[in-house]
């Protein structure tokens, strides 16, 4: 059973894959979340344990971001924020478990199997919209019948307005979200990625369903066939 640890706290990080190689574990480490999320991209996992508070990219974009892109490797939140909104934004945005540090070993062993034992859950791979659907797992996007060729970006902004529809998304939740914290340019970037999702889901179709909401986001609204 292969496992990725992502944990800034390197002698925590190095003692529990010490503790899970012991149980016959292969384990890789990520001491923060852009490496963790590189590797969780490129290597297949029977689970990642993942701590929330890192420099760069926090465990909870971390997180999101897998999901949004169609990876359902069970997830195991272990982190010291003990919070009951933590634990509830932590599970609502698609981790399998949460567990409390300090915890205890076998507590910890126990919920890891537990975990991979369920293997991974049969998710949704298509967001509906209205009559718009977004397939995570091919990255094909259609408005009803007609197929919509969108880029990379582009399709990341999208699909976290989908994720959500109705529900209006800051300029800074869709910076974080899609460009992973990293970006340090004028956050007016968001507005040039929602010109282009106007240009190519809406105009054609005379819709308006990607909607600012002065002063505080946007939003994705449905539009029936």
């Amino acid at each position: 059973m292969r496992v990725l640890v992502v944990d800034d706290e390197i002698r925590f990080a190095d003692g529990l894959r010490r503790g899970l190689e012991a149980e016959g574990f292969s384990v890789d480490l990520a001491h923060n979340g852009t490496d963790g999320l590189w590797r969780a991209r490129e290597v297949s996992y029977d689970a990642i344990v993942l701590d929330l508070m890192m420099p760069g990219m926090n465990g909870y974009t971390v997180c999101q971001t897998l999901r949004d892109e169609g990876n359902w490797t069970p997830i195991l939140m272990l982190t010291a924020k003990d919070g009951a909104w933590d634990q509830v934004e932590g599970l609502d945005l698609g981790a399998d478990d949460y567990v409390v540090k300090p915890t205890e070993h076998v507590v910890l062993l126990a919920r890891l199997r537990a975990l991979i034992r369920r293997g991974r859950p049969e998710r949704p791979t298509t967001l509906v919209v209205g009559d718009l659907r977004v397939d995570l797992a091919t990255r094909e996007v259609h408005r009803g019948a007609a197929p919509v060729k969108l880029t990379a970006r582009e399709f990341a902004v999208l699909v976290f307005l989908a994720r959500d529809a109705g529900t209006v998304r800051s300029k800074s939740e869709i910076l974080a979200a899609v460009w992973e914290d990293q970006f340090e340019g004028d956050s007016n970037i968001v507005e040039v990625y929602i010109g282009h999702l106007r240009a190519k889901l809406d105009k054609p179709f005379v819709l308006d369903t990607i909607q600012t909401v002065r002063g505080a986001g946007y939003r994705l609204m449905p539009h029936a066939a």
